[in-house]
């Protein structure tokens, strides 16, 4: 924060990224704010559902609130629910005496300027969507006349993420009452068999356990959760407000052949590639840890602790290296060594006296980490780069777009590169566009008191290489979304998704290509199709489009000029189609005749939580010693860093 004098008001704060313009201010005085207020005594949710259905991975789910104004006269009715932020929102309703409102997916340029018109008419069109940690945020209202009703009907979707041998659907249940008819529904069907499932999250505990039915039968598999009024006020967060909590429904399938299985709809097919039974990959592997200054106290002390665990899960035929650094370089050792127990232990050492302080050099510290790597070019193994930082780069080079060409031009594609953002002070979007251009991810770790354990999580991902340089063909496939992966890590799945070339079925074959333990690797069709591994899936168009959409964000991150807005203008026009809302679209939420406008724009990883507050002017409550309070709503414009 900054701090500004005024000789009416004494200190101004002004949040750190702004400046003030000296005409940048305007003063409105508080009494003529009318801030809407929502009091939930107001109004009863009399039925809370959740009906969420997963076909081959690919879940769609339906949140339905039904809502009755009890009282005398016309109240603000409000809905707020979480998604998970890997999904996408495909429609949104409501019903009300009768009328159907329905929200309406339009490019983001379009649905600002009716965002705007609304700011300038004086209403308050908030920007309703925020990032957590996996979930995001939607909420609108609406005002209900006196004894009516209204039923808010939201739906989103998403191609479920294999992690560590398991898919996990995540519901997020908060009502903000208790509710008389509350029911979560899940049905999951696999035709490759489902193996086993389970249910976890703050909502499963002893407390509401008669509340859960679980069933499973060969390819299907149903959970239900019905609490009782009374259990609703049981899980940790749960109280007077009802449930608050995840209820996460954890499976996986059979897999009985190398291929996997696909599975075809209406000319399109969707490949799920993930094989068990390979011999591991032993791994090189660098970390680059960032020990700057701000990296002090608990960061550095949780970066301590996942370090040594990850040492001690290192195999005995890995080879590793590890590198500290502030505005200089600090290496464990110049060369990767193997990882017999005598150099753990020495690492481990090294890793218990790392102190936090001093400058940032990102790029030096890379550039070494790839160095190292390409030094040690061992055949039959698999190399990986990892960085963890909680800053900006400020020594060194400091220009992102050049430190990004560098690493680029050091690893040459022989390598992903993983970015580990730790806290929300790093420039997330460099992070993610440096990992992309090297066949990486990035992955943000919250400050929190499990972020050693987020550090050890994102480590088991990659822990075990099972395959490198897949090759993914299809002979008469086309408009297929990605088909080249660097490696494949047990525990984890490839998708490939894509149109058959005039949906003739006969002459498609699938081939996957990749190095194992010493070897070359192929997979080859003919057989898998023999044994009528070809399953009917009706969301496959939606898991093309889907996936299309996801990987063309990905890469208009990457690009620049004139194919960077190619690529944009097709992600933007797939998620029209399908009405996805995406960072490239926003939902106009319309509502009766006079009534508010909102607009719900989904969030970028980069964005820091919102914490429910809606984007927007800063609106700063101060004192003065010579009137009343006033609100001063700040125009001022974001730096690329705090004043």
């Amino acid at each position: 924060m900054s701090v500004a004098s005024t000789s009416c008001f004494g200190q101004l704060i002004i949040p750190a990224g702004y400046l003030i313009t000296g005409r940048a201010y305007v003063l409105i005085p508080m009494r003529s704010v009318n801030p809407v207020r929502f009091s939930q005594d107001d109004w009863d949710v009399y039925s809370f559902h959740i009906n969420s259905t997963v076909t081959s991975r690919y879940a769609t789910t339906v949140i339905t609130s039904r809502v009755a104004n009890r009282m005398d006269e016309s109240k603000e009715i409000e809905f707020h629910v979480r998604i998970p932020k890997n999904a996408f929102i495909s429609k949104f309703q409501m019903f009300i005496d009768g009328q159907v409102y329905d929200g309406v997916v339009k490019a983001k340029e379009q649905a600002q300027q009716q965002y705007t018109e609304a700011v300038s008419r004086g209403e308050s069109a908030g920007l309703v969507s925020s990032v957590g940690r996996t979930l995001e945020e939607f909420k609108t209202s609406v005002t209900v006349a006196a004894h009516k009703k209204v039923t808010f009907e939201l739906t989103y979707e998403e191609l479920m993420k294999r992690t560590h041998g398991k898919y996990e659907l995540q519901i997020h249940a908060r009502p903000m009452q208790p509710v008389r008819d509350f029911k979560v529904d899940v049905y999951i069907h696999e035709e490759a068999g489902i193996n086993f499932i389970d249910v976890k999250g703050g909502l499963s505990t002893k407390a509401l356990a008669n509340a859960i039915t679980k069933t499973h039968v060969n390819k299907q598999a149903w959970v239900y959760f019905y609490p009782t009024v009374d259990q609703q006020t049981m899980c940790d967060n749960c109280g007077e407000q009802g449930m608050n909590g995840d209820l996460v429904i954890v499976y996986d399938v059979n897999r009985n052949n190398g291929l996997g299985d696909i599975k075809k709809s209406a000319g399109y097919f969707v490949h799920h590639f993930a094989p068990s039974n390979l011999p591991r990959i032993s791994k090189n592997v660098v970390f680059v840890i960032d020990k700057s200054g701000s990296m002090q106290g608990r960061k550095i002390e949780q970066t301590r602790i996942a370090l040594i665990h990850i040492l001690n899960d290192l195999a005995e035929d890995d080879h590793f290296g590890l590198i500290t650094f502030d505005g200089n370089i600090f290496p464990w050792k110049l060369e990767l060594v193997q990882a017999n127990s005598k150099n753990v232990e020495s690492a481990k050492n090294f890793a218990r006296n790392i102190q936090a302080g001093g400058y940032t050099d990102i790029n030096q510290a890379l550039l070494q980490g790839a160095n190292m790597l390409n030094t040690h070019d061992r055949e039959g193994s698999a190399s990986i780069l990892i960085l963890l930082t909680d800053g900006q780069p400020t020594k060194g080079v400091t220009n992102l777009e050049k430190i990004q060409s560098n690493v680029r031009e050091a690893v040459a594609g022989k390598f992903p590169v993983y970015c580990l953002g730790f806290g929300f002070d790093v420039d997330f979007e460099f992070l993610k566009k440096m990992s992309l251009q090297n066949n990486g991810v990035a992955r943000r770790i919250y400050v929190d008191s499990d972020a050693d354990l987020q550090l050890k999580g994102f480590y088991e991902e990659v822990a075990t290489p099972l395959l490198t340089d897949v090759t993914m063909i299809y002979v008469g496939g086309t408009n297929l979304t990605q088909t080249n992966f660097s490696q494949y890590y047990n525990g984890s799945e490839i998708v490939v998704a894509g149109q058959i070339t005039d949906n003739d079925t006969e002459t498609f074959t699938p081939q996957v290509v990749a190095i194992s333990v010493m070897f070359d690797l192929r997979y080859l069709s003919a057989v898998i199709f023999n044994r009528r591994l070809v399953f009917s899936d009706p969301n496959g168009i939606r898991v093309w489009a889907y996936l299309t959409v996801k990987q063309l964000l990905d890469k208009e991150l990457q690009l620049s000029g004139p194919e960077k807005e190619q690529v944009k203008k097709e992600a933007l026009s797939l998620s029209l189609k399908y009405s996805f809302v995406t960072p490239l679209t926003s939902m106009v939420v319309t509502k009766p005749l006079g009534e508010t406008i909102h607009v719900l724009h989904k969030p970028k990883e980069s964005e820091a939580p919102q914490r429910g507050k809606p984007p927007g002017p800063e609106k700063l409550l101060i004192n003065c010693s010579s009137t009343s309070p006033v609100f001063i709503i700040l125009f001022g414009f974001p730096l690329k860093s705090g004043l």
